[in-house]
């Protein structure tokens, strides 16, 4: 029996394999959307991650008629930060909204924001919100929560963004120590594909 096929609107090759790794486990298979690297590229504009992934969900579904695209927003809180850098987290260190900064440009930065405040002040969480749209329309969206804290230096090789600094009290380490089978059980997008993937089995 052929494995249900999703197709996930992304480019990033860390996205793609947290939720190949997670899809395994319920017997689906998540793949990029075809030619996605020829697709217009959708403004991620919105001031929530609800807000940036269903734009996507929906722009990009109309790429691929009939088909079940999904696509996240996600991105850390820190609460010392007041809950930056949030929905820029991808841009954190970047010199304008309209650019990204490299993984290490955005540690470094949120290392240096974090650098006079107190360990009790490290807390944070990674959030992931899936959306799910078929020809355009929307179909829902799936969020996903994972709380840590950020340490003061980079901790694993595994992983990307800002895995290696965010440690996770569930696991006893952080998501860059983890394998991509851990990281599926304790991660944001692990807890939101996660709901994405029951409300998808009862659709079939």
């Amino acid at each position: 029996m052929t494995r249900p096929c999703i197709f996930v609107a992304t480019s990033s090759k860390g996205k793609l394999e947290d939720f190949a790794a997670a899809a395994a486990f319920n017997g689906v298979e998540v793949v990029a959307l075809p030619e996605f690297d020829k697709l217009p590229e959708v403004v991620e504009d919105g001031a929530t991650f609800e807000a940036n992934a269903r734009k996507k969900a929906e722009a990009y579904s109309l790429h691929s008629p009939g088909a079940l695209v999904i696509a996240d927003d996600s991105g850390l809180e820190v609460d010392a930060l007041n809950g930056a850098p949030g929905v820029r987290s991808a841009r954190f260190a970047a010199q304008s909204d309209f650019q990204k900064a490299s993984d290490a440009d955005n540690n470094d930065k949120l290392l240096y924001e974090l650098s006079l405040r107190p360990d009790q002040e490290r807390t944070a969480r990674f959030v992931c919100v899936i959306a799910a749209a078929r020809d355009g329309e929307m179909l829902g969206t799936f969020r996903g929560v994972a709380n840590g804290e950020i340490l003061q230096m980079p901790l694993g090789r595994k992983g990307f963004g800002y895995d290696p600094l965010f440690y996770s009290p569930a696991a006893n380490k952080t998501f860059a120590e983890m394998t991509r089978e851990e990281k599926a059980a304790y991660s944001h997008r692990g807890a939101a594909l996660k709901r994405f993937l029951e409300w998808f089995g009862n659709q079939q």
